[in-house]
């Protein structure tokens, strides 16, 4: 079991503490795995199993405890046989019906600590804005970045080199289970699948009580096969009344919001670096994990511009940046990123095969004066950092401990 040290580290200076963790992020992301880490983690400190009480709402098992009534009874009644503080281990806690009521019971009334996941970003809204406003912490638990995803490939085949084990991540992406398939292909492919239909029908379709479905799916396929390209909704209507399907814009950026809080994509919008404004249109969409791309749509290899593009807004994500895209005049700087004060810039492309995409490359940063970072990223493994601006293959920048 990997450690996953980037999110422990950021959940363990609140383990103990009365803020109730959660975590969230697409299904099958790993948020299972980190309260397996937590309790592995406290039970290293001396915390006896015995104060441990795990449920997890997708296991048949526990479905007569799926409103917030009778989870409050049964974890009460467990509750009782132990002596000292209480460690209580709730996994996709949406299923539960008005669940923010017997958290913040639990909280209120029992010596606990206590951490749940889920995987809707409407989790963190609605009424538990009332009832544990304050008394959360939030971390997104994102699939494997390529450094994790290098760990575990190198315990199916040890000698094989970075730039093979970023060829096999090009295609498979980065869900943790891939791992206990050793990274066959065939079956990588049927698994992701699988997470991806998962992900629609109980997280976008069931939630959101969708009916056209035929519609979802297009719309969906639309944003895979666009990653990382500017559209807006009026796009996507007219390129679904050519396949003979009206809808209105409305529903399309709904329909697009819903993936979003399913975790399926992530919404980057536009930034005007002249106007110091934020763009209300043609944002960008990103997938949260490529190999998914590949295994629902394919093509990884053919858009590989756009994958590598996804893989690095994805880590930025991971390293805790806020990342916009950046328009400056009629050039666009693909992230604008920002974290604790600190900027960045980042320029992602295949390779600098032609001194023409150098000039663009690189060209762009010549009408931004400040002294942040800026980097282009491509495949190219010489360096050609020039005039201040840093040039980085692709494996060295996601593998980097830190930028600067």
């Amino acid at each position: 079991m990997i450690k996953r040290e980037t999110y422990m580290s950021r959940i363990r200076p609140f383990i103990g503490g009365d803020l109730v963790k959660v975590m969230t992020g697409i299904r099958r992301s790993g948020k299972s795995v980190m309260l397996e880490l937590i309790k592995e983690e406290l039970a290293e400190s001396g915390i006896p199993a015995g104060q441990f009480i795990s449920i997890n709402f997708e296991d048949m098992r526990n479905s007569r405890f799926l409103t917030a009534e009778a989870l409050h009874a049964e974890i009460l009644r467990r509750a009782e046989s132990i002596q000292g503080k209480m460690y209580l281990f709730l996994d996709e806690i949406q299923e539960v019906a008005d669940w923010e009521k017997c958290i913040n019971s639990l909280r209120v009334s029992l010596d606990c600590d206590i951490y749940i996941t889920g995987s809707n970003a409407k989790l963190l809204s609605g009424e538990l804005a009332t009832y544990l406003a304050g008394r959360y912490v939030e971390f997104v638990i994102y699939p494997f970045s390529f450094s994790e995803f290098l760990e575990l490939f190198h315990t199916v085949d040890p000698d094989a080199p970075a730039q093979q084990c970023f060829q096999k991540y090009l295609v498979s992406g980065g869900m943790p289970y891939l791992v206990n398939l050793r990274f066959a292909e065939d079956a990588s492919r049927q698994y992701l699948t699988d997470v991806f239909n998962s992900v629609q029908l109980k997280d976008i379709v069931r939630r959101n009580k969708i009916r056209d479905v035929d519609l979802l799916e297009r719309i969906v396929a639309y944003t895979m096969a666009n990653v990382g390209t500017s559209f807006s909704a009026t796009s996507l209507v007219k390129f679904l009344k050519n396949e003979q399907r009206t809808v209105a814009a409305e529903t399309v950026l709904n329909y697009i919001k819903y993936c979003c809080d399913a975790y399926l994509l992530y919404q980057v919008k536009r930034e005007d670096l002249q106007g110091k404004q934020i763009l209300s249109s043609n944002e960008k969409y990103y997938i949260a994990d490529h190999g998914i791309r590949e295994a629902v749509f394919g093509g990884n290899m053919r858009d590989i511009n756009l994958v590598l593009e996804n893989i690095v807004h994805m880590e930025l994500l991971r390293r805790g940046y806020t990342v916009t895209v950046g328009r400056i005049g009629n050039r666009e700087i693909d992230f604008i990123c920002r974290r604790h004060g600190e900027k960045l810039y980042v320029q992602v492309a295949y390779l600098l095969a032609t001194e023409d995409t150098v000039k663009r490359e690189f060209g762009v940063y010549d009408l931004i004066r400040d002294n942040y970072p800026k980097y282009v990223v491509t495949m190219d493994e010489l360096d050609r950092s020039q005039n201040g601006i840093k040039h980085r293959n692709i494996r060295d920048f996601l593998t980097a401990a830190e930028w600067n």
